[in-house]
């Protein structure tokens, strides 16, 4: 059986099981509508605040232009919008005011370790008390049936708060009973952060005792990766996170390698071209000025182990509109 197959997540069927996690500061719709051309199947968006969201900050207007976090991706098929918070009323109230973009799927965010988000009782907090998860769920599950069509709800979590407190299992089974469809897992502890390695065995455990679709992630950076996690794991589907930033070419590169069994690295020109797409779709956003600003971690990521990457990043650091990019890469190109 081949290692790339369809997933079937509640009502909603994939073609493929390559899917982009949600990252914060990375994942805007620019960076997705790339990922989309290159075989990510499915993609989430980076988490948005529900409490913020029900309260429609500018940040996350709607009916305009400035909405870049919740929009779909001009080349994006599927997608999910990811939220956080830590009262369900929030996330009710903000689920139901996404109706009018019509996402294939609403995701809640149980795993995020940010200082910033768990002080709420949001992320990867809500590993900590299970109860609340699953209230959160059934709200988010309540808001899709009534405001969105009844589209699937998914959830992304944690192993547990920390070495002493897994309980990915039963989290997951709580979220599932609330009408939860599809859970990933990232196999680290809050109290791991980003460091230490993942426990993919977490992954296979859940897969084996869940009957809705699991998808793994972490420690996710190269196609023998992603192919690996299917084979020992049997998880439905993997998750690119940090291992696409900048690399949207990941996605075609593993499923070549997971149909021919052999795939070749993205060419310097490609990567660089795709990285001057990404500013220049990203400043018909949010503007040229605060996209050329955003861009300079994304050109970090773009050119991370290239010839010549270092002295490419330090000459884009400071680049401060689209022309000085476009000088700056023509030079190296």
């Amino acid at each position: 059986m081949s290692l790339y197959r369809p997933v079937k997540i509640g009502s909603l069927e994939l073609p493929g099981n390559l899917f982009l996690a949600p990252v914060a500061g990375y994942t805007d719709r620019s960076f997705r509508s790339l990922c989309a051309e290159e075989g990510a199947v499915f993609s989430f968006t980076e988490l948005v605040s529900a409490e913020a969201l029900s309260r429609k900050s500018d940040r996350y207007v709607l009916d305009g232009v400035s909405a870049n976090l919740v929009r779909r991706g001009e080349n994006e098929k599927r997608y999910a919008v990811q939220l956080f918070g830590g009262e369900s009323e929030a996330v009710y109230k903000a689920a139901v005011l996404l109706a009018s973009l019509r996402p294939d799927a609403l995701d809640i965010n149980a795993g995020c370790p940010v200082s910033k988000v768990v002080k709420n009782g949001a992320g990867s907090a809500l590993m900590k008390n299970p109860a609340n998860l699953g209230r959160i769920a059934e709200a988010a599950v309540r808001a899709s049936a009534e405001s969105l069509g009844n589209v699937p709800v998914t959830i992304k979590i944690r192993s547990g708060w920390d070495s002493k407190s897994i309980n990915y299992y039963e989290c997951a089974r709580i979220a599932v009973e609330a009408g939860v469809s599809m859970v990933t897992l990232h196999p680290r502890t809050r109290a791991q952060n980003y460091g230490g390695k993942s426990d993919w065995s977490h992954i296979a455990d859940l897969t084996s005792r869940l009957n809705v679709p699991v998808t793994g992630s972490g420690d996710l950076y190269t196609p023998e990766d992603a192919q690996q996690m299917l084979k020992e794991t049997g998880c439905a589907a993997i998750m690119f996170a940090r291992g696409a930033m900048g690399n949207p070419f990941i996605f075609s590169a593993t499923h070549s390698l997971l149909h021919k069994g052999s795939w070749e690295p993205s060419l310097f020109s490609a990567r660089i071209t795709a990285a001057m797409r990404h500013l220049e779709m990203l400043a018909a956003d949010i503007g040229e000025r605060t996209a050329c600003l955003e861009m300079r971690k994304q050109f970090c990521a773009y050119t991370k182990g290239m010839t010549c990457g270092a002295a490419l990043r330090e000459k884009a650091v400071h680049a401060e509109t689209i022309e000085e990019y476009r000088q700056i890469t023509a030079d190296f190109l």
